[in-house]
């Protein structure tokens, strides 16, 4: 495991470049674009579309849309929504094979248990250590793990996924509205007209 990660360290440090994205998604569009209107990525591309289409169409019911601006919008939201498909189908693609390490290494299929246990061990022993250090003397190490690292009943020691999504949630949403507030207040852009503009607009 650890030989394959090396040998594709450069592989991946390419996938992670902004530009080398950038350039993947718009020959995506391009792909999509020159796909028959029939054919299932035809289908893609015309409901992809709309709905860049139906995005603009809002934008322009907020603020005055000229050509130019329309342009820029219509360019932007094509590659922002091929993006956003793009990192969930990844993100789709590692769960699954997030699971499938899983699986292999429960049935030690292709005799991998060993290999993966390694590697996870490697993998929690340096995100322990930063913890270990910290440790008073005084504190037995089986009594600063259960309080900190791994409770006695098997609860992990950090809110619901539900709880951190709704924090998260919440943490994006007053940093956005205090930027609209500074940007409302002290330049020429009245995002909080916009945002009023647009609430109304959705709610009828």
């Amino acid at each position: 495991m650890g030989l394959i990660k090396h040998m594709t360290a450069p592989v991946r440090s390419l996938l992670r470049f902004p530009l080398f994205q950038l350039a993947v998604v718009v020959a995506l569009i391009l792909w999509l674009q020159s796909a028959e209107p029939t054919s299932a990525f035809g289908r893609i591309f015309t409901g992809l579309d709309r709905l860049v289409g139906a995005t603009v169409d809002m934008f322009a019911a907020l603020f005055n849309v000229r050509s130019f601006t329309k342009a820029w919008l219509t360019s932007g939201f094509w590659i922002g929504y091929v993006y956003l498909a793009c990192l969930l189908i990844l993100w789709l693609m590692r769960i699954a094979i997030r699971l499938a390490v899983d699986l292999v290494g429960r049935s030690n299929a292709f005799w991998l248990r060993n290999t993966i246990a390694r590697e996870r061990g490697i993998a929690a022993y340096r995100a322990w250590l930063p913890f270990e250090r910290i440790r008073p003397a005084s504190i037995p190490q089986p009594e600063w793990e259960e309080r900190f690292a791994w409770p006695a009943d098997n609860k992990p020691p950090y809110p619901p996924l539900a709880h951190r999504i709704l924090r998260g949630t919440i943490g994006y949403v007053a940093v956005l509205l205090a930027a609209a507030i500074l940007l409302q207040a002290f330049t020429p852009f009245p995002v909080l007209t916009w945002l009023g503009a647009l609430t109304k607009m959705l709610l009828g």
